[in-house]
């Protein structure tokens, strides 16, 4: 993902009406309605071009994820990354908006984008199960943005949901064989999904293989006090690790820099709030993050360069470092809004970086209504990776 990128999504300031899915995402700008676009073709999902990443093939899932791991002290050990070859599970991902296509919805290229994205975000459950993530043409940043100045582009806002309701079935169809899955999506990825989840799924007899949906960067809504209800009908929201056919859901933010009233992310919409379940502790309370940091990346495209790792700094040769004991998260419920608050805590004598990029910045200006959704992923990834393996050996055993 470029600077470029960034600076228009946060420009634009509507990717997260697609994160809560496409019926808000439509209604997000005042401006008058685009032309009408002629009907698009549907995809053929039996095409491995279509696909970003399936089992047994080198794509976009299979790179290098080795991590640095980084003590207080300053220490750096190696930490290699390993695939599970024979994973009894399968993990469905839907990414978010990443596009620099010009046209409304995106092209089926795999571009460099898709790549990164895929590389911060999915490739790592490589180590619980089989990735499966299909290609689609989503809202563009380039739509969102004319769309904002009160020039929209021709398209059509139900493509994208098409393309990944078409990989879905055939999925299904051809691939899943009975086995347990596991919905990923971030931001406009979650949105979809949500919409996914609500239509095929919730209360549908394919809900018997969800092992749990996680939908990162969204604010999916369930009424105040409970755990199900809202965007769901039947699917709560997981409060153990062995809790099975549930869903994660959180936009995380500074536990110092809280969602500001102008924030899509946390807010409540009606009689409902937005959903927060803490992939370090899900019963409540706070946990230690295990997170992947980019070494770079997407953190550093959109905030500037990461912050020296060690200090006096060190080379680091790995995409991914890791801080053991510097971040923490919890659930946060207040005035601000229904929020994943990550805490940094800062050690003594400065051997390690006290600090981590990922707030979208705009020249010198951070835009705390998106808080640290770029890195909602990398921040939760291992927590996750955790909790997939507990409901994983739930799932089975149950089968």
């Amino acid at each position: 993902m470029s600077k470029t990128i960034f600076a228009a999504l946060a420009a634009v300031g509507v990717l997260a009406a697609l994160a809560a899915g496409p019926a808000s995402a439509q209604g997000t700008a005042a401006a008058p309605p685009a032309p009408a676009a002629a009907p698009v073709p549907r995809n053929d999902y039996t095409d491995p071009a279509t696909w970003l990443c399936r089992p047994g093939r080198a794509d976009a899932c299979v790179v290098n994820l080795d991590a640095t791991v980084i003590a207080a002290d300053g220490t750096m050990t190696h930490e290699a990354f390993k695939a599970d070859s024979d994973a009894p599970i399968d993990c469905f991902y839907v990414y978010p908006t990443v596009s620099n296509d010009p046209d409304f919805n995106s092209t089926m290229a795999v571009e460099a984008e898709e790549r990164t994205v895929v590389l911060h975000q999915f490739a790592r459950f490589a180590a619980r199960c089989r990735l499966y993530a299909p290609m689609y043409r989503q809202v563009t940043l380039t739509a969102l943005k004319a769309t904002m100045m009160g020039k929209p582009m021709a398209g059509d806002r139900s493509v994208g949901y098409n393309d990944v309701h078409d990989a879905w079935n055939e999925y299904l169809a051809h691939d899943n064989h009975g086995r347990g899955v596991v919905l990923i999506g971030h931001s406009q990825g979650s949105g979809v999904l949500t919409a996914l989840i609500a239509k095929e799924i919730d209360g549908k007899p394919v809900q018997a293989r969800l092992i749990s949906a996680i939908l990162m960067g969204t604010s999916l809504q369930v009424p105040k006090g409970a755990d199900v209800g809202g965007s769901f009908k039947t699917i709560p929201l997981c409060r153990s690790s062995s809790q099975i056919g549930c869903v994660i859901a959180f936009a995380s933010f500074r536990a110092d820099s809280p969602p500001p009233p102008n924030s899509r992310f946390g807010q409540p919409r009606g009689d409902t709030v937005a959903a927060c379940v803490n992939p370090a502790a899900l019963g409540g309370g706070s946990g230690a993050l295990n997170a992947y940091l980019s070494n770079g990346g997407i953190a550093g495209a959109a905030s500037g360069p990461a912050p020296a790792w060690t200090n006096p700094p060190k080379p680091i040769d790995t995409t991914f470092v890791k801080v053991p004991g510097l971040l923490s998260a919890q659930c946060v419920a207040d005035e601000h809004g229904d929020y994943l608050a990550i805490t940094l805590h800062p050690t003594p004598g400065g051997a390690r970086t006290n600090q981590i990029a990922g707030d979208v910045v705009v020249g010198t200006t951070v835009l705390k209504d998106w808080g640290l959704h770029l890195i909602d992923a990398n921040l939760t990834i291992g927590n996750l990776l955790d909790v997939v393996g507990d409901e994983t050996r739930a799932y089975l055993g149950k089968r």
